[in-house]
């Protein structure tokens, strides 16, 4: 058995000014809470991190802009996936008011878990300060993990401390030899973006080998960067497995923009959403499917882009073939730190 480091948390708000949330939530939330850690987190107060003596133990860039290796077996990186994934509320715009109840999704990965305490408290300042249009404010109500059989409230800020709570799913990969046939639907929430040459592509042109090579290198990256180490040794293999694999398509586009400050401009970041049914020999890929659940897939992936759900018939398929998630037994994570 795998053990993969991750953990979904909600985190419940009630407003104290209006929150203007636009169609999609998830950029303007990554900006904030990106903002808040870096004045929790900086020591040193330099404009940006290149060059910062204090780079290599600071949080700030380990959860939020994870420098890439000087140098890797495979390929140089420009970047490298960050171990955070934010689940905006569903898509479309409101105004949520004085007194209303909102709430948002976070997924972390490895060595984030270890921030837990100071990412609550960003998220705190993040939302004391303002957010989006008209800085609308907020107080963190809980913060509840959410495992896929069952939920647990883990902090509430009147407390202050974390209760102890599983913070990895496991899977296996034995016997996944691809001989097994089968057939799953992924059901894409927001906006997948799988590219070709720096642009999206649309459902015409997508193909099931893009996806599971996708999903394959993502975890794969995310595992080596910040958690036990890489998970694949032969991509060759899995690479001919996925051209044996069929699919089916009811995607369509959905067009979502957004204003991008770092490079002060409108940025088109429009992607798929919709069914979609892969079939053949999927068991090399199974336990890829299941951590994509969690970390979905594609650009953006970060802001929550790329999410996807699998029906319950497949997922009935995915315990059989020995992906599931741990046990909710108590594991400290943080144990009872003080992160008021």
């Amino acid at each position: 058995m795998t053990a993969f480091p991750l953990a979904r948390y909600r985190l419940e708000w009630q407003t104290s000014t209006f929150v203007r949330l636009p169609d999609y939530a998830g950029s303007m939330l990554r900006g904030a809470f990106g903002h808040a850690l870096r004045k929790l987190a900086c020591m040193t107060k330099q404009k940006n991190c290149t060059g910062c003596p204090l780079l290599s133990s600071c949080p700030y860039p380990a959860i939020f802009a994870p420098p890439p290796p000087a140098a890797h077996t495979l390929q140089k990186f420009s970047q490298i996936p960050v171990p955070y994934i934010i689940e905006p509320p569903d898509w479309g715009a409101r105004q949520v008011g004085a007194g209303e109840a909102f709430a948002f999704h976070l997924v972390l990965i490895g060595r984030a878990l270890r921030e837990l305490p100071l990412i609550i408290l960003a998220w705190r300042r993040a939302f004391a300060r303002g957010v989006g249009a008209g800085d609308g404010t907020a107080e963190l109500v809980r913060v509840v993990h959410c495992g896929e059989t069952q939920e647990t409230e883990i902090h509430r800020p009147d407390t202050g401390t974390l209760a102890p709570h599983a913070q990895a799913i496991t899977f296996s990969t034995a016997d996944n030899d691809g001989a097994e046939q089968s057939q799953l639907t992924l059901h894409f929430i927001t906006p997948l973006r799988l590219q070709k040459n720096g642009r999206a592509l649309p459902p015409e042109k997508l193909d099931a080998r893009t996806l599971l090579m996708a999903l394959v290198r993502r975890a794969n990256l995310l595992a080596e960067f910040h958690a036990n180490g890489a998970l694949v040794e032969d991509f060759t293999a899995l690479l001919a497995a996925s051209a044996r694999v069929q699919d089916s398509k009811h995607l369509v586009w959905r067009d979502w923009t957004r204003f991008s400050s770092r490079q002060q401009q409108k940025m088109a970041l429009g992607g798929v959403v919709g069914d979609w049914t892969i079939s053949g020999p999927l068991a090399p890929f199974i336990p890829f499917l299941h951590l994509g659940e969690w970390l979905h897939v594609g650009k953006e992936a970060a802001f929550g882009l790329g999410r996807y759900t699998l029906g319950a018939r497949e997922k009935i398929h995915i315990i059989a073939a020995g992906a599931k998630v741990r046990d909710c037994a108590p594991q400290r994570i943080g144990g009872r730190e003080e992160i008021t």
